[in-house]
């Protein structure tokens, strides 16, 4: 954690040169796995995530976003509606740490030189690096399968959509949902194991509230 906190302070400083205006501030919601494991739902959290994000700002339609969310995900077979998942009993856990860049657009323009009240859609995309730690157990005898508890780290694709406003001059709250579509098919253990599908790589989603705060100069649009 440590080091995510000094790579945004180097940013800042390094940013804070240009005449832009800046955003910090935090995510709180909830992560839910889409994959080999549990059921397929695409939008239903289950444990909690949180984080903290950077956005610099480059004009009312975008922005360049920087974050770093975690969540421990979980999913069960015995919360699946298909038969198989049930009778086969699995469940993994991992430990998710994710650190995230890309652009951020706006649907409508978001002026941050005006104090009156908007409101717009959005959508971020870019490329997410992150590390897990998962161990993948058997629910009815409560012993990990085939021994396997590993430290992975891969890539993934984050396509979030949201919607946000200014509540105060200087805060900007946002709700959001972000599917991750990852570079692995080992999230939930199924690697190298005897089920799955090897064809489809797994699926993480988070979703929740962002409240971020502006500061700096403000940057004049009209000369972009």
């Amino acid at each position: 954690m440590n080091k995510i906190f000094y790579l945004f302070i180097c940013l800042f400083s390094i940013m804070g040169a240009r005449a832009q205006i800046h955003e910090i501030g935090g995510f709180l919601g909830g992560s839910n796995y889409i994959g080999d494991v549990g059921p397929t739902t695409y939008l239903s959290p289950n444990e909690p995530a949180f984080g903290v994000l950077y956005k610099w700002n480059k004009s009312p339609r975008h922005a360049y976003r920087f974050s770093y969310t975690q969540s421990e995900i979980t999913s069960s077979d015995l919360d699946s509606k298909e038969a198989g998942r049930n009778q086969r009993g699995y469940r993994f856990e991992n430990n998710l740490k994710e650190v995230s860049a890309g652009l951020e657009f706006n649907f409508f323009d978001f002026n941050l030189h005006e104090s009156s009240a908007k409101i717009t859609p959005y959508v971020f995309s870019g490329l997410s690096y992150f590390l897990t730690r998962y161990t993948l157990t058997d629910t009815q005898t409560g012993n990990s399968v085939k021994g396997r508890s590993e430290r992975r780290k891969s890539v993934a694709i984050p396509m979030i959509v949201g919607i946000k406003s200014n509540i105060s001059p200087h805060f900007i709250v946002a709700l959001e949902t972000g599917a991750r579509y990852t570079l692995t098919d080992t999230i939930d253990g199924s690697y190298n194991q005897d089920f799955g599908n090897i064809n489809n790589n797994d699926w993480y989603v988070f979703t929740g509230v962002t409240l971020t705060y502006t500061f700096g100069q403000k940057p004049c649009y009209c000369a972009e």
